[in-house]
């Protein structure tokens, strides 16, 4: 049965509860302050919903994730990573960054980061937890990245690019900072192509726990700002 939360309490049911069909589905309703929102991940679950729909809270099993040691770098994008086409940056243009990722999509006629979670991010972003990753050519946003950054794990958001090869890009040098700055797991959530032809793979719902209790409360040397 699904559980529905309330506005007074930010405790989220087990994620044992989540139900099979649709796979993860943990809860519906609350809200999307920040200390919702930030409870949320620590506890291992995210929202995602479209325009009409309460506010949905899922935890799937298996979970796609990427240890930032093993990425796979293609040579066509070591190569491009080479040549230095695309000028990467972090934090440095955050509410551009999640509008791109709102914007349209071919496989999709609407977007779940409607305008209430896009201000939700923002100000998750204002307050240090939220960052994005920025791509430009010249002086021109054309790609990018966003998610959040809880002790030594990032759980990722959303990508979008307007270029070709920019997300990539966007997401291959942040994947190298996170490594060095100490970072053990990338949450990517669910599966796509493009993040296993990055070496993204799925762990059960409780690897992925065991990660969140031992990691989420260690220091990283992150400087997001570059």
């Amino acid at each position: 049965m699904l559980s529905w939360l309330q506005r007074d309490s930010l405790d989220f049911p087990p994620l044992g509860r989540a139900l099979r069909e649709p796979n993860g589905l943990l809860a519906a309703g609350g809200d999307l302050s920040p200390e919702r929102l930030i409870r949320a991940y620590r506890h291992g679950c995210f929202p995602w919903y479209q325009d009409g729909q309460p506010i949905l809270w899922w935890s799937p099993d298996p979970r796609t994730v990427l240890p930032p040691q093993e990425i796979h770098i293609s040579r066509s994008l070591a190569k491009l990573l080479r040549q230095a086409r695309f000028r990467v940056t972090f934090d440095q243009a955050f509410a551009d960054v999640i509008q791109g990722c709102a914007g349209p999509r071919n496989y999709t006629d609407g977007t779940w980061i409607t305008s209430p979670m896009q201000a939700a991010y923002i100000e998750l972003h204002e307050r240090g937890v939220a960052h994005s990753v920025e791509v430009w050519k010249d002086d021109e946003l054309v790609g990018g990245l966003y998610g959040l950054a809880i002790g030594r794990i990032f759980f990722g958001e959303s990508m979008f690019s307007r270029a070709d090869n920019a997300s990539k890009v966007g997401f291959a040098t942040l994947v190298r900072h996170l490594h060095d700055w100490g970072f053990v797991l990338i949450d990517c959530q669910m599966p796509t192509q493009h993040l296993q032809s990055f070496g993204a793979r799925p762990i059960s719902r409780e690897k992925f726990a065991r990660y969140l209790q031992l990691y989420l409360d260690q220091p990283t040397v992150a400087d997001w700002i570059a």
